[in-house]
């Protein structure tokens, strides 16, 4: 069985469209239905019902279910098989959220780099859901991000302790608490009450994002429907905005040493007594997937970053 005709079945029957599938794959629509025959006629069955809207048949949706699970096991082989020929070759793909790369990845690529100068780094910004699907799908290799991961078949390797601060601008603290306003932080502080705070405009992550998935929770603790102004993907712009004194947000402590001189400057950083505010940074990989050399090496040389 051709693998190139299983990813580009795949790549089809995600898009369910010819034309669009064979743009993402830089071909021709007409050589990506050469190679979906092929396989087709390999497989002595029809993968797809080609009317409008093109549907996969039975067979097609049992190929989509086992084919990504074929790729992987070949890549997983191939992984293996360089491991043994030249363990100092080969490519690594890390997924990591946007912000929390510009913090961590500088710590220890440079110097991986320097060590390993013929492993080919890829790398992956996105939400942690995402993140999650493109770790279970082999997509890549490793994953940096909260832990406990979501996927219980993720081995995690712990590299520090997080914690989600809620940042409230000097101007709305003032508003809302006068001259009470740093006896009022320091008990929500202590009691992880935020109930004083219902009326107060919040600026918040996605959904697929886990501080939001945090965020959520302190409010279901507190019983408050929160008064969401504004959800975006990228928790920087959150932080300028809050800054700005638009709103209050969540905000994960270790991104506090990017720009750290002016990080908090005109924010009230709560520190709120709530379990699901402390977590931990951790590396994710596929328990039952082949972690090449270059990941394990890579793994040791973020911990040894992080302690330095």
């Amino acid at each position: 069985m051709n693998f190139l005709n299983i990813e580009y079945f795949l790549a089809a029957a995600k898009e369910l469209n010819f034309t669009k599938a064979a743009e993402k794959l830089y071909i021709s629509p007409q050589s990506l239905s050469t190679h979906i025959s092929k396989l087709e006629n390999e497989l002595g069955t029809e993968l797809f019902y080609r009317d409008h809207p093109m549907r996969l048949t039975y067979a097609g949706e049992i190929l989509v279910s086992r084919g990504q699970e074929i790729l992987d096991k070949r890549n997983q082989t191939l992984n293996e098989l360089r491991d043994i020929t030249d363990p100092e070759k080969g490519r690594l793909s890390i997924g990591i959220s946007h912000t929390r790369g510009l913090v961590f990845l500088p710590l220890c690529l440079p110097r991986f780099h320097e060590k390993h100068p013929y492993v080919k780094l890829e790398i992956t910004e996105g939400a942690t859901a995402v993140l999650d699907k493109a770790l279970s799908d082999g997509e890549i290799d490793l994953m940096i991000s909260l832990v406990p991961f979501q996927n219980e078949n993720i081995e995690a390797v712990e590299l520090c302790r997080e914690e989600i601060l809620l940042l409230i601008p000097d101007v709305i603290a003032k508003i809302l608490f006068g001259e009470n306003v740093d006896s009022a932080i320091a008990k929500m502080e202590k009691t992880g009450d935020i109930s004083p705070l219902k009326t107060c405009p919040f600026l918040l992550m996605h959904t697929e994002n886990r501080v939001r998935g945090i965020a959520d929770g302190i409010f279901e603790a507190n019983k408050i429907k929160p008064q969401i102004l504004l959800e975006v993907e990228n928790i920087e712009t959150l932080l300028e905005l809050c800054r700005k004194g638009m709103g209050i947000t969540f905000y994960p402590h270790t991104l506090q040493t990017y720009s750290q001189a002016r990080k908090f400057e005109g924010l009230y950083a709560v520190k709120l007594k709530d379990v699901s505010t402390q977590n931990s940074i951790g590396i994710g990989y596929m328990k039952n997937r082949f972690l090449s050399l270059a990941g394990r090496e890579f793994i040791k040389e973020m911990q040894e970053a992080i302690k330095r």
